[in-house]
């Protein structure tokens, strides 16, 4: 059985909490409201569960309401490349939707995360009627093309301390990702797989900005202190 017909098959509707944890729904006037609210649908993915694949056609707009996804591809010597991680608050996919294209990358679950989808003729029926819908579309567009220009800039970046700062900032975008808040519950091997650096070199730098006071390591996850630091080219050592 392939993992995202299971994922479909595990979907339902979402509950009141679940629903105040998706952040467009109050831009919505009561009509357009009321049709995302009976449209949306929420699963449970099991670490490794594919959302997303690349060449499928799209059928959902998706967003995290908890846990933490990632963003990749593949190249043609079968070598995964990380785009970025995606952890609650984010939607994803605007692009693809918009486009009613199959899908150029691969969006795989790091841990058990609860995935909500609104489907894509809904998505286009609020770009019709919604203007708050639209400004929200928008600006997730404007971020992402920002957040994908740094991620390039990550990758010639040959210093780990430098990369995993940018890779945490990206994470606590507070546009695309506005349930992270001030913690972000990750661990370090799921960090490593974002960054594309080993456990031990993502402990180390975490160590260096620590030092630095940008971050506090805190149980089942990290404490962003200085956003503008993680953001800057400061970190050297």
């Amino acid at each position: 059985m392939v993992q995202e017909s299971s994922l479909h098959q595990r979907r339902r509707p979402l509950t009141l909490v679940e629903l105040n944890a998706i952040p467009w729904l109050s831009l919505l006037a009561p009509t357009e409201h009321e049709r995302a609210v009976a449209d949306l649908k929420i699963a449970d993915a099991s670490p490794g569960d594919y959302v997303c694949r690349v060449g499928r056609p799209v059928t959902y707009w998706f967003g995290v309401v908890d846990g933490l996804l990632k963003m990749s591809t593949d190249n043609a010597q079968g070598q995964t490349m990380t785009f970025t991680g995606v952890p609650p608050g984010g939607w994803f996919g605007e692009g693809t939707a918009l486009k009613r294209e199959s899908y150029r990358y691969n969006i795989q679950a790091l841990r058990k995360s609860r995935v909500a989808g609104l489907h894509v003729d809904t998505f286009h029926w609020l770009l019709d009627h919604s203007i708050g819908f639209n400004r929200f579309v928008m600006n997730q567009l404007n971020e992402r093309l920002g957040q994908f220009i740094a991620a390039r800039e990550i990758d010639r970046m040959g210093n780990p301390n430098l990369r995993v700062a940018r890779s945490l900032a990206a994470l606590f975008n507070p546009v695309l990702y506005p349930g992270v808040g001030e913690v972000l519950r990750i661990t370090q091997q799921e960090l490593a797989y974002l960054v594309g650096l080993s456990r031990q070199r993502v402990n180390e730098a975490l160590t260096e900005l620590t030092a630095q006071g940008a971050i506090r390591v805190e149980y089942g996850g990290l404490r962003v202190l200085d956003l503008g630091a993680l953001r800057t080219h400061v970190f050297v050592g």
